[in-house]
């Protein structure tokens, strides 16, 4: 008895050539059968027909609504960076003080409450009525970009 592995077997197997007359084994009807949708050339079935009765995918429950992938920005309010008293307040100190949950993401100050202290304010965005106020009592606002995680690989700077 031959065994499974030892078997002389050829990829070179011909295709079936069908519709050829009688004599050749697969004339006529060609194997289609004798009538019926399948049996005619032109449109074809769609993937999901169900021969008109109601269709799977239109059984089952659609997901509804929307998922965004962004991001959200983490937001401060003015009258919270009094704690920073003539220090830098950037993403870091913020996420020490407990005012962001991470220091990663995007940091956008907004107007509530009063400044009263001078700081400096380093951060992604920040309202036009923040800027003003921050530069009223003293301190300066500087954009910034948002740090990179420390799992992402920094780009190297290739313009040397």
């Amino acid at each position: 008895m031959t065994k499974y592995n030892e078997l002389q077997v050829s990829a070179d197997k011909n295709k079936k050539r069908v519709g050829r007359g009688i004599a050749g084994g697969q004339g006529m009807t060609a194997g289609r059968g004798t009538k019926g949708q399948n049996s005619r050339s032109g449109k074809k079935l769609k993937l999901m027909f169900a021969g008109g009765s109601r269709t799977l995918v239109s059984a089952v429950p659609k997901g509804r609504g929307f998922k965004s992938l962004r991001t959200p920005v983490q937001i401060v309010y003015l009258d919270h960076l009094n704690a920073f008293k003539n220090k830098i307040a950037d993403n870091f100190t913020l996420f020490e003080a407990g005012y962001i949950a991470t220091p990663y993401n995007a940091v956008k100050v907004i107007a509530r409450g009063e400044l009263t202290e001078k700081i400096t304010l380093h951060v992604s965005g920040a309202s036009s009525s923040v800027k003003d106020a921050v530069v009223k009592a003293g301190g300066t606002f500087v954009k910034t970009t948002v740090p990179l995680n420390k799992s992402a690989k920094p780009v190297k700077d290739t313009s040397k």
